[in-house]
């Protein structure tokens, strides 16, 4: 048995592909909540003296790429849920005792829940140009679009972590809203960091995503509280990190 098999990976990524766009519902769920954020923060401070805000930056301008984090976040997060759904219909069951390696599994999970993410995060980036978002340089579009796919094998790894420790999906939605709102707050998605107490900005700075936000600002909008290469070794190394502990809760896994 290979450790890590690409057609077995493929597989698995293509089936959670064509579940989500099979599900428009799904679609229009996920990224409703960014999406109300965007609109009622955006238009109801848009002109408000927001203390830290960068100098020469509209709301508008500073909310959207915190708005992008929070759909990468939420959607990624709630990747694991298709584990427990397999596990409730049986397929669980069937793809842990076929001879492919858990790794393969982890490793096809996290490629379907990643580009499921990135779809959400596209669409609300599309979604806010007619609130009058603007990119600061079509150039920077490919470096954003590695800082997504960070964000998203980053969470993506901790929904599978997640959910190996649960066996039913009511537990694992509770837990993770109540993961991820407190890592939403403290990322600088809708406040500058600087403005929050200093314990707290310390707290902020053991947050993936607040490197994660911090460098599509950068990219997209021109303005950052960090250097855009600690943003993304931080977030080389929180992928990374979390990847390897999904993978391996995952292997503690049973077939029952």
């Amino acid at each position: 048995m290979n450790l890590v098999d690409p057609t077995a990976i493929y597989a698995l990524w293509l089936r959670d592909v064509k579940r989500f766009l099979r599900a428009p519902s799904r679609i229009a769920g996920s990224i409703a909540m960014p999406l109300l954020f965007l609109v009622f923060l955006g238009l109801g401070f848009d002109g408000a003296a927001i203390p830290g805000l960068p100098e020469g930056v509209d709301y508008i301008q500073f909310l959207v790429p915190g708005m992008v984090g929070f759909a990468m976040l939420f959607g990624a997060s709630f990747a694991g849920m298709s584990i427990l759904s397999d596990r409730d219909v049986g397929f669980l069951k069937e793809i842990l005792v076929a001879p492919i390696s858990r790794t393969s599994i982890v490793l096809g999970r996290i490629a379907g829940g990643s580009t499921t993410a990135l779809v959400q995060a596209l669409l609300i980036l599309l979604l806010s140009i007619p609130l009058g978002f603007r990119i600061a340089s079509p150039l920077s579009l490919p470096l954003a679009v590695v800082f997504l796919v960070l964000i998203a094998i980053t969470f993506v790894g901790f929904g599978v972590a997640l959910a190996s420790q649960f066996n039913d999906s009511e537990g694992f939605g509770l837990v993770v809203q109540f993961v991820i709102f407190p890592l939403f707050f403290l990322s600088g998605a809708i406040y500058p960091v600087s403005s929050l107490p200093e314990p707290v900005q310390l707290a902020a700075m053991l947050n993936p995503l607040t490197y994660g936000v911090d460098g599509l600002r950068a990219v997209l909008v021109g303005t950052s509280a960090y250097p855009i290469a600690l943003d993304l070794g931080a977030l080389v190394v929180s992928a990374t990190l979390t990847v390897a502990v999904g993978t391996y809760l995952f292997e503690r896994v049973e077939a029952v």
